[in-house]
């Protein structure tokens, strides 16, 4: 019976749908219409800001839970995704890879969708899943066991399932995909495993490979089922065959430039995280040892899948620092079309949006003991003595130096969004302070197996806090102002043109904070860690605000003494969605 109201309500739903569902101008103008949010990121440039200003300083305490939606089940683990929202429905995928659709109105199911995941699955920092798309009457997401998959946005009936890559070799894929002309573009995970990371644009209507753009120089390209170009030139930065094994994984997705036509993705670390095995270790001629394209940004054409242009933010990288960090397009003070990006490694970059080209770098956390700054190019000032010495130089072989370096190698911002604020010109950026000893050791490739060479314990730095959420002006890489939280912050952040930063922490607590000031305006306990991300809309006159809770991600499995220090918090799995009644909009 539950089954034939759900399919009846479906139906009712769904009756007013446009016959063409969303289009590429329903993309290209998702920031505007705040009716819906069909992208990640509240838009294919990711700033995560709303024009709704219904909702503001003055009236957000009047901000009250409209209906809350369980994930159920034993399948809790962390849920770092993005609602999006359509026609009357929302969207959201939770961990183990499933997909729900849920009545906006009431909170009630309209249908479910559980990936069936093979045995011998190797996803690196939980089972997550951080969202999908909508194109079409479709909605798209990935698989842990690499796939990316096509539902039908009535039913949740598989439209067609495509393979990425072979999990078995250790492929996985959690981030939502991008969709910009008709093509599904999607990356993949699983650096700790020696993969080669790429970008694939699948075709929405059928699933088809339109092309394939590898990220580590040495490996061919594809396009319409035949080799294209190849990526880099053969080891120009990498040693001998180690390029096979590269790492280097976009395990994020990317954002789209409409101005310039580009798209931007992050590579991750290069693989092994001991750099000394791929002769990164110490300063070479030239950038014979950066290890390209890993711990980099880089500009793709969406047609053909080219390299237009990178950015190394981490050459010779060796602490794992990912340069999967989101891009964001923005227009600093001057009006000059930027990019920004807040990389893990500590350091906030503003690069030229026609060539990818370095403009400023500032230090978003307190502590970093890897390099003094960045040079007037965009490269590292290293300090030698902060990387992790080599194991050939110790007396048995086996362990080389430790040594403490901050950031830790979860960064002083992992994959928690930040946001843009087109009112404040401000960037609200998820920050960590931590650090880690770490040691690098021997290690030999094998398919499937985890390919690290190296050795961590993360560490708090100070008692007080280890998150902190800061205002940081592009323009001066000033910090305007600071929230500390007690925990780590793992999870996205939103603003409005009410004047409202919104976020979670792992406490539970999803708070309103005051663009200008960090003022904290509005606090909601959800009763488990939130690691998800807000999103806003409008529906019968009214301003929604929604976000998931349910506790999990990188730092309980690899965050060692923090680890510790967070283990009380209890895991959940909540759709929690608030509303500002229509009488309490005038209320002060």
């Amino acid at each position: 019976m539950k089954r034939l109201i759900a399919a009846a309500v479906a139906g009712t739903l769904v009756a007013g749908m446009a016959q063409a569902g969303v289009t590429e101008d329903d993309l290209k103008n998702d920031q505007t219409i705040t009716t819906q949010v069909v992208t990640n990121g509240m838009g294919r440039s990711l700033q995560r800001y709303s024009p709704l200003e219904t909702l503001n300083k003055d009236n957000v305490k009047n901000l009250v839970p409209a209906w809350a939606f369980s994930l159920g089940g034993e399948k809790q683990r962390g849920q770092e995704s993005q609602p999006l929202i359509y026609d009357g429905v929302m969207y959201v995928t939770g961990s183990y890879s499933r997909v729900y659709a849920i009545d906006l109105k009431t909170g009630d199911e309209i249908w479910q969708y559980d990936a069936r995941l093979p045995e011998g699955i190797l996803p690196c920092c939980d089972v997550i899943n951080r969202g999908g798309a909508i194109y079409g009457d479709n909605f798209y997401f990935g698989t842990l066991d690499a796939r990316i998959v096509a539902l039908d946005l009535k039913t949740g009936k598989v439209v067609w399932n495509k393979k990425i890559e072979n999990y078995k070799e250790g492929y996985s894929y959690t981030a939502a995909p991008l969709i910009v002309d008709g093509k599904v573009i999607v990356g993949n995970s699983g650096g700790e495993f020696g993969v080669v990371g790429a970008v694939y644009a699948f075709d929405a209507e059928n699933g088809d490979l339109i092309w394939k753009r590898p990220t580590i120089e040495g490996n061919m390209g594809e396009l319409n089922g035949e080799p294209s170009t190849m990526t880099g030139t053969l080891n120009a930065t990498w040693p001998g065959d180690m390029w096979k094994t590269g790492g280097g994984a976009t395990w994020l997705g990317g954002s789209y430039d409409a101005d310039t036509d580009t798209l931007v993705f992050g590579a991750g670390n290069p693989s092994p995280w001991n750099s000394w095995l791929r002769n990164a270790g110490e300063p070479t001629e030239g950038n014979k040892g950066d290890n390209l394209y890993a711990a980099s940004r880089i500009g793709i054409d969406p047609h053909t899948g080219e390299i237009k242009w990178h950015f190394q933010t981490t050459p010779r990288e060796g602490w794992d620092f990912d340069g999967v960090n989101e891009v964001v397009p923005f227009v600093d003070a001057n009006g000059n079309k930027r990019f920004a990006t807040a990389d893990r490694n500590g350091f906030f970059y503003v690069l030229n949006r026609e060539d990818g080209g370095f403009v400023s770098a500032k230090p978003f956390v307190r502590d970093i003991t890897w390099a003094e700054g960045i040079d007037e190019t965009g490269r590292p000032i290293f300090i030698e003595a902060g990387r992790p010495g080599n194991p050939a130089a110790s007396v048995d072989g086996k362990k080389g130096e430790v040594v403490f370096s901050a950031p830790s190698f979860l960064g002083g911002k992992n994959w928690m969004p930040m946001s843009y604020s087109q009112k404040t010109g401000n960037f609200y950026v998820p920050s960590n302070e931590w650090g880690m000893d770490i040691w690098d050791e021997p290690i030999s490739y094998k398919k499937g197996a985890a390919y690290l060479g190296a050795g961590f314990t993360i560490k708090p730095i100070y008692e007080s806090h280890i998150g902190s959420l800061k205002a940081i002006d592009p323009n001066t890489g000033e910090w305007k102002w600071e929230y500390q939280n007690e925990a780590p912050l793992w999870g996205g952040v939103m603003t409005t043109a009410g004047g409202l930063v919104f976020f979670g922490t792992p406490e539970g607590k999803f708070i309103a904070l005051d663009d200008e000031t960090g003022e904290k305006l509005w606090s909601f306990q959800t009763g488990s860690g939130i690691v998800g991300q807000p999103v806003t809309w409008e529906m019968d006159g009214e301003q929604y605000v929604s976000i998931l809770s349910g506790w999990g991600g990188a730092v309980p499995l690899w965050g060692g003494e923090v680890a510790k220090k967070v283990n009380y918090l209890n895991q959940g799995g909540m759709v929690w969605t608030f509303k500002l009644p229509k009488q309490m909009a005038m209320a002060n």
